[in-house]
């Protein structure tokens, strides 16, 4: 995948909007009862940078970085400030927050999730781009070491234990982390009248999967 390992600018995805967008085909049959399938096993996430643009150097940073980016070429990081932690927003992470898995005793490779759960049903959502130094990972009750017991590949969200974890010992983990996203347009159309009289540009954001 053609992607830029750098984070869209923090100070304007905090004042965007947008979150997760689900697919479900829904048909209407003759008794007038309906089915409904769900073509997408995972959801995606869209957003508007534009909303978050509050001044002239604002948009000259959007500018900037989407120019970078060769418009809707290079996928990259975004900081979604409504999810973007394996906790609660009003507690701290641990090691403790998302269940990875179950050890066997032979599997040394996880990829990092994150579980969305409610009414006694459950998504779980795969994290491919956690941010660096905010991992906390633990086998059993045992907090592990970062570089000694694990290694952490940022690009993909797969951690690697250096021995394989032991028979139904559970792997949890706590961390940051970003969506792979792209800017869903190739034009971005300014006006610094309109912006002084209130109007911001549309920016769409669109996740990316890989």
């Amino acid at each position: 995948m053609q992607f830029h390992e750098v984070r869209f600018p923090v100070a304007l995805s905090f004042g965007s909007v947008g979150g997760p967008e689900r697919r479900t085909d829904v048909v209407a049959i003759s008794n007038g009862f309906e089915e409904r399938n769900a073509p997408w096993a995972h959801s995606r996430r869209r957003y508007d940078a534009g909303v978050g643009i509050r001044s002239l150097d604002d948009i000259d940073l959007m500018i900037a970085f989407f120019e970078a980016r060769f418009g809707q070429l290079y996928a990259f990081r975004w900081k979604d400030w409504s999810d973007y932690r394996t906790c609660k927003p009003s507690q701290s992470i641990s090691a403790f927050d998302q269940i990875l898995g179950m050890g066997d005793g032979v599997q040394t490779s996880f990829q990092l999730t994150k579980t969305y759960r409610s009414g006694g049903h459950e998504y779980v959502r795969p994290i491919r781009k956690p941010v660096e130094g905010t991992i906390k990972l633990a086998v059993g009750p045992d907090e592990l070491t970062e570089g000694e017991d694990y290694t952490l590949d940022e690009t993909t969200g797969v951690v690697s234990f250096a021995a394989p974890p032991a028979e139904d010992m559970p792997v949890a983990a706590g961390f940051e982390f970003d969506v792979p996203v792209r800017f869903d347009t190739d034009r971005i159309q300014t006006s610094v009248a309109s912006f002084k009289a209130g109007d911001v540009p549309n920016v769409p954001i669109v996740e990316v999967r890989f």
